[in-house]
Order: structure tokens, then C-alpha cells, then sequence
């Protein structure tokens, strides 16, 4: 298994700041809690993930605010589809 260190992180965060990285996965980590999907492959924990998510540039400070966006779908409720269903009949 591939280790994830801040180094490769840093890297993608840019400034070599780690002040930032931190802000960064804390946002993230806050979406996941939420029920945001993992970006990244693997079975670790959230920390970890998040980094993955980090490194591998998937998050970054310009996007991770649109994140929950892209993955938004509306529930569809019982009371939606029965409205629709007699809308039809």
C-alpha cells in the first residue's frame, strides 16, 4: 500500500503551507461527514482518504467548495411520485 505523506500534499496545496493543508482537510473532512463521497480509492480512515482526495489533486482550494455541488441529487419522496403518477393518469 502507498503511503500518503503531507510532503505529497504540500505539494498540490502549493507554499509549501501547511497552515493551509489543514484548512483544506478540515473543510473536507466536514463534507464527508455530511455524506459527501470519497473522491479517492481505499479503506481508510476519513483523515487519510482526505488526504488521498489531496494528493492526488482531486481537491484543491478553488474546488472544494463546488464539490457538493456536482454530487447533489433530489430525493424523490413517496408524496413526489404519487403527485406525478396521477398528474399522468
Amino acid at each position: 500500500m502507498a503511503r500518503i505523506t503531507c510532503e505529497d500534499c504540500l505539494d498540490k496545496v502549493g507554499n509549501q503551507n501547511r497552515f493551509n493543508l489543514i484548512h483544506l482537510a478540515v473543510k473536507r473532512i466536514k463534507q464527508h461527514r455530511q455524506g459527501e463521497p470519497f473522491l479517492a480509492d481505499g479503506k481508510n480512515k476519513e483523515i487519510v482518504m482526505t488526504l488521498r482526495e489531496i494528493a492526488a489533486g482531486k481537491v484543491n482550494f478553488t474546488n472544494v467548495d463546488k464539490l457538493p455541488d456536482q454530487y447533489d441529487t433530489p430525493d424523490k419522496t413517496d408524496e413526489d411520485l404519487s403527485e406525478k403518477t396521477t398528474a399522468i393518469s
